[in-house]
């Protein structure tokens, strides 16, 4: 599936959230335990989120146009914050059905058979995330790898109901079934807050990963020299899209032929090392003092 388009996976995940709700419902309706009600609810919260990553990555997807002429790659990040705030919104509702089972303890019923639902959901999830996790490493996608982590979590979250289901019979022990939801809710808290901060840091026009920032001033440390230097790198990350700009500094004799050849060459290098990197280059004379007055912003080889 290595030449599937983003869509194809959003699709996945939204069939996979669909027969999930099916199975967790079932097995809390034959139950009775709220910790499988909160495991549907979570599940319900990955249809939504799953619907509007299929929407924010056939967005992004357009090409740059008049209006946007750095493309929609941004549309991602409205993905996974809608996904952390439904997140948040589950986990109340899950916290206040656990309250009301917490103070009216119920017996649980036809453990085996919503064990089995339980757990063929888990597996279902568990694949599925697997599978957009290193999809969305590979298209370089914030929403797949939101959606992806999302399953996991929900899979852990899955991991504690049944483990519950299977304690409170041996032990007797009812409010273990509340005490797993409560559990369950704080792990979604972690999860949503999390994929806020992801989001809001992507909004802002966060830097590009340490290592790659790296991977970027060893190739300008290849060019390096009394006859050219660089500074002011800037980098930012939109979506699945890198941006990257800064200043080369040659001798003021360069032809503007000449220029624009060498910083050709260090753009394709950049773009070879990060695919999917948009490099912008600002040519200035070295000699000339007017091109030292953003030097504050260097970033790169030239301290």
């Amino acid at each position: 599936m290595s030449n599937k388009s983003p869509r194809f996976y959003a699709l996945l995940s939204i069939a996979a959230a669909l027969v999930t709700i099916a199975l967790k419902v079932g097995a809390y309706l034959l139950t009775g335990s709220v910790g499988l009600l909160s495991d549907a609810a979570e599940s319900c919260v990955n249809l939504v989120a799953a619907s509007v990553a299929f929407w924010a990555v056939s967005y992004a997807a357009k090409p740059p146009d008049e209006k946007h002429a750095y493309g929609h790659f941004k549309a991602e990040y409205f993905s996974s914050g809608v996904e952390g705030a439904l997140i948040l919104v589950a986990a109340i509702t899950i916290a206040l059905a656990a309250w009301n089972r917490l103070l009216h303890p119920q017996e649980l019923e036809e453990l085996g058979i919503g064990l089995a639902l339980s757990l063929l959901a888990s597996i279902i999830n568990g694949v599925v995330a697997f599978v957009l996790l290193r999809a969305g490493k590979r298209l370089r996608s914030i929403t797949l790898k939101a959606d992806a982590h999302h399953l996991l979590t929900d899979v852990w979250t899955s991991v504690g109901v049944i483990i519950a289901l299977i304690t409170v019979p041996l032990t007797g022990w009812l409010i273990l079934d509340p005490l797993i939801a409560f559990v369950v809710a704080i792990n979604i808290v972690w999860a949503g807050v999390k994929l806020l901060r992801e989001t809001g840091a992507g909004i802002l026009d966060t830097g590009l990963p340490e290592e790659e920032q790296q991977i970027i001033k060893n190739i300008l440390t290849t060019y390096y020299s009394q006859t050219i230097q660089f500074h002011a790198l800037r980098t930012r990350v939109a979506g699945a899209r890198r941006f990257v700009s800064f200043h080369v500094l040659v001798p003021g004799e360069w032809t503007v032929k000449r220029g624009h050849a060498l910083c050709e060459e260090i753009e394709l290098s950049i773009i070879k090392a990060l695919p999917g990197t948009y490099v912008f280059t600002h040519l200035e004379a070295l000699e000339d003092p007017i091109s030292w007055n953003d030097e504050k912003l260097d970033r790169t080889v030239n301290n």
